[in-house]
């Protein structure tokens, strides 16, 4: 290749803020960045970009499980390496924290599924897999939609669960939602039983599980020592049933709030070409979030002038109305100058029920429907 047409290649960084559990399966691994490459790698043959992107991938340990420290460490590595952007953090926790981080030193632009609004900023963006304010919405339109007036909620003592909680208390109020019982839990997996009692002995008619989700683990024992099978529901959590075998029998038995719908015309094709190309089709919500990520940071590399940090902060704003992969059938991403949180339209979350199997899950749900 020729001095004149050789480049570096355009340097993105995916952090991961907590460590993946031993075991968790390679292919789930691969449905992280696969997308990413499939983007990226296909924008280059078509002549979209005119240099590859390079994805530098970090995992360390933030919370609930380990420290802000961590992260903030992290993404400065991978400033420090040359990235124009970075996918992550991801936890809100993490993310809120590391705000001020990005704003006074670091400017180099994030974009997160963290589904706390008070993570977004100038330097922050999001295309939340959630949100601490649509979530409990979403809960009580099920809610009254099973006809369920009396409701306990187990509330995960972190950022994120006191948000839940707060905002599912509101919600509550505006749909004539009674909370008999609240009960606050551990951000990681202990003992629940005296929890899960005291909503029992409210006579609650539901669960809501308010938080990131490791406290939900032994949620389903509890209930059965109690031969008690109320009908329960989870946020995003529900999302953490992907990781390994233990998330998925937690979360059987419960509605949650989810990303993926089999009905989005565009994460299907997303999907027939991730099947064509790899021989598995994975239908869950992390293949087809990433892929939207990825084009909207495509977007943002391909008119962002100069290429800088600060070049792509603004081309991110100039994303406009773009189909989604992710959510129901419509859903679309748009930034702007001063519009940091990027889904259109409230049909970006869907809820799903798990199969027992194990593998499936099933679309009981849209939100925004009529």
């Amino acid at each position: 290749m020729s001095y004149e047409s050789a480049a570096e290649p355009i340097k993105i960084g995916y952090l991961m803020d907590f460590l993946l559990p031993e075991g968790f399966p390679d292919t789930y691994f691969e449905d992280l960045t696969i997308p990413f490459k499939m983007v990226f790698e296909k924008a280059l043959e078509e002549g979209v970009i005119d240099r590859s992107v390079e994805i530098i991938y970090r995992e360390v340990e933030g919370l609930p499980k380990g420290s802000v420290k961590a992260v903030v460490d992290a993404y400065q590595e991978l400033v420090d390496e040359g990235c124009l952007v970075i996918f992550g953090p991801h936890i809100g926790d993490n993310a809120v924290a590391i705000k001020e981080v990005l704003d006074e030193r670091i400017q180099v632009p994030a974009i997160s599924v963290t589904g706390s609004d008070d993570a977004l900023g100038e330097w922050f963006f999001a295309l939340p897999m959630g949100s601490h304010f649509d979530e409990p919405i979403f809960w009580t339109d099920l809610l009254v939609e099973g006809g369920y007036t009396e409701v306990g909620v187990l509330t995960e003592q972190s950022l994120v669960g006191e948000a839940y909680a707060k905002n599912f208390r509101k919600a509550c109020r505006r749909r004539g939602i009674r909370i008999v019982a609240e009960a606050a839990i551990a951000q990681t997996a202990q003992d629940v039983s005296l929890a899960v009692r005291t909503l029992h002995d409210a006579k609650a008619q539901a669960i809501v599980h308010a938080g990131f989700g490791f406290g939900v683990v032994f949620v389903n024992p509890a209930l059965a020592e109690l031969n008690w099978d109320p009908p329960r529901f989870a946020g995003t959590a529900f999302q953490n049933a992907w990781i390994n075998d233990v998330m998925w029998q937690a979360l059987t038995g419960w509605t949650g709030l989810d990303q993926y719908d089999e009905g989005n015309p565009v994460g299907q094709a997303f999907l027939d070409e991730f099947e064509r190309l790899h021989n598995r089709r994975p239908q869950w919500c992390v293949p087809v979030v990433n892929r939207d990520v990825a084009v909207a940071i495509l977007h943002a590399l391909v008119d962002a002038h100069p290429l800088s940090p600060r070049g792509v902060k603004e081309a991110l704003e100039r994303v406009k109305s773009i189909p989604a992969a992710s959510g129901a059938p419509g859903t679309r991403i748009s930034f702007g100058s001063w519009t940091r949180r990027g889904w259109m339209g409230c049909g970006y979350l869907v809820a799903r029920q798990l199969e027992a199997d194990g593998i499936n899950s099933r679309l009981v749900g849209r939100f925004g429907e009529v």
